[in-house]
């Protein structure tokens, strides 16, 4: 009796760990053939929206003269856009650069109190008369054409349009194994419902379909999800591009990463609603999919090690011994991976896709253990980056 639960235990964690990175995007792959999802007409000049562009910054002395010139070189209609830049309650030099620029039409508002980025958010919204707002972060470098192509993407049932995040390091394009899966699985979404959760470096909102949020939600993950419960989808268009610079290493996005995730785990425990299947159907799936089986995807990890452990010491079954052999080997990899670049040596992919992948886990496990706790962020720091140049 005991050797079938172990075995069950062992093929269902299997089963839903092949599910998250290959049969999920698979089934929106074919799914997205079949469901036919008419993208919006593009709209003349006559016909543009007023869009305000909101940046959020706390100390970004470094970088938000950057994402200023930047962000005045958008094409875009000059009297329908606006540059908007919330302060968190700055304590460095950021407000007094982004007042140099007022003369340019790029307006400062500072948040006293240090409330965080969602309530920051919800302050300003309230002040805005513009018909869309894009949300950006201070170190999200946008390509020029990147607003027009997030207006074009608003259809009648559109609430929120998110753009594409790409990384860059030294001026050369430097993206993991894990975002380009995670923008495959952005892409594909829309096509079947809508896209489940936005980045803070590129996501417009219809200013009349915003939601103001609890300020310990993480603002672009919570605020799609809320503009979905009312009834409107969540377009994606990856020809709205942002780019950033990543982390220095993976031990470097480690506290970032625990952050991001805690949050996104509370944020989610408010909308459970939207796991219900009869009533959000297909968003429910992807909900399910995309976000709670991965967040879970280190406990299945231990359960497969646990149970396969368990599963060699009592049956003579050798696709166990095979199983077993194959993480010790993975794991192995991801140790040596986690050496290299403590040390700061070059790493091999046959050793950095482990060790990502691991890194990226434990910072999930992490978050669990702060969800069990009843541990959230709602204020975040500043990470020491350089500019995009």
């Amino acid at each position: 009796m005991i050797v079938a639960v172990f075995a069950a235990v062992f093929w269902l964690s299997a089963f839903l760990l092949v599910h998250i990175y290959f049969l999920y995007p698979g089934i929106l792959a074919v799914a997205g053939s079949i469901i036919d999802r008419s993208t919006a007409p593009n709209r003349g000049e006559g016909e543009l929206p007023t869009v305000s562009l909101v940046i959020a910054a706390y100390n970004e002395e470094d970088i938000i003269e950057e994402k200023i010139r930047n962000s005045l070189q958008l094409e875009y209609l000059d009297d329908k856009f606006e540059i908007v830049v919330f302060s968190d309650a700055s304590s460095d030099g950021t407000d007094s650069i982004v007042r140099s620029y007022a003369d340019e039409g790029v307006r400062l508002e500072r948040i006293e109190g240090r409330v965080g980025k969602t309530e920051c958010q919800n302050r300003v919204a309230e002040r805005l008369t513009s018909d869309i707002i894009v949300f950006s972060d201070a170190n999200s470098m946008y390509e020029p054409d990147a607003i027009g192509h997030l207006v074009e993407a608003f259809g009648p049932d559109v609430g929120c349009v998110v753009g594409e995040l790409c990384y860059q390091q030294n001026g050369v394009e430097a993206e993991s194994v894990y975002w380009r899966f995670e923008k495959l699985i952005k892409r594909l979404e829309p096509t079947v419902s809508s896209i489940v959760g936005a980045n803070g470096a590129i996501y417009a909102v219809r200013r009349s379909s915003y939601v103001p949020l609890p300020s310990d939600q993480i603002s672009d993950f919570a605020e799609p999800l809320a503009i979905v419960r009312r009834g409107e989808r969540v377009e994606y268009t990856s020809e709205a591009r942002a780019w950033e610079n990543p982390g220095a290493t993976i031990g470097s996005e480690l506290s970032r990463r625990i952050r991001i995730s805690t949050r996104s785990w509370h944020t989610l425990l408010d909308y459970t609603s939207l796991l219900n299947p009869f009533r959000y159907p297909l968003f429910s799936f992807q909900l399910a999919s995309h976000h709670v089986i991965r967040w879970l995807n280190p406990l299945l990890l231990i359960a497969i090690a646990v149970t396969n452990v368990a599963l060699v010491a009592t049956t003579d079954n050798p696709l166990y011994v095979l199983a077993l052999s194959g993480q010790v080997g993975f794991y192995a990899l991801a140790v040596t991976g986690g050496l290299l670049d403590r040390f700061g040596r070059s790493n091999p992919i046959v050793t950095y896709v482990p060790y990502y992948f691991c890194a990226l886990n434990y910072s999930l496990l992490a978050a669990l253990w702060n969800v069990v706790r009843n541990r959230n962020f709602v204020t975040w720091e500043t990470d020491s980056r350089s500019s995009s140049d």
